[in-house]
């Protein structure tokens, strides 16, 4: 007798569904209001330990889904690491990566100063290296919330 197939991986500790790589980060960043008070973090998905965690500074969702990429990008890179993909659930912080340019319309304020550094530093690394980890869109309505959601939808 012919069984279906598991709808999720045994070879995680996370549930992830079979079309996932295991062998991935995921990012995904966390904003109260728009702008307001942000957050993003990565999560790897063979073990579920966070790899890192920033924030929360004054910002919006888009800025933190960028920087939470590049971040990644920067980390693999640092550490040597070449085998690994991303994972995103925003398809304009996968473009803007692409683009080398964090195209938000946040306004340039005092409270806002230290997170357009960020974003300075960010775009340089961008320009300064080439993107060869694959970003890859995670697909929600398919998946579920990505790994590195914060949950508070």
């Amino acid at each position: 007798m012919l069984r279906n197939p598991p709808s999720n991986r045994h070879d995680t500790v996370l549930p992830l569904p079979l079309e996932v790589k295991a062998n991935a980060w995921a990012v995904d960043a966390g904003c109260s209001g728009n702008p307001g008070p942000m957050e993003y973090q990565c999560v790897d998905l063979a073990t579920g330990a966070t790899v890192f965690h920033y924030g929360p500074v004054w910002g919006t969702n888009n800025i933190g889904e960028f920087l939470a990429i590049v971040h990644a990008l920067a980390l693999m890179d640092k550490q040597g690491i070449r085998d690994k993909v991303i994972y995103s659930d925003s398809y304009n912080a996968i473009l803007w990566v692409k683009k080398k340019k964090c195209k938000t319309t946040l306004e340039r304020t005092p409270k806002t100063e230290e997170l357009y550094q960020v974003i300075a530093r960010a775009e340089q690394w961008l320009r300064a290296h080439a993107v060869t980890v694959p970003l890859i869109k995670w697909e929600t309505k398919t998946w579920g919330e990505i790994p590195a959601d914060f949950g508070r939808k």
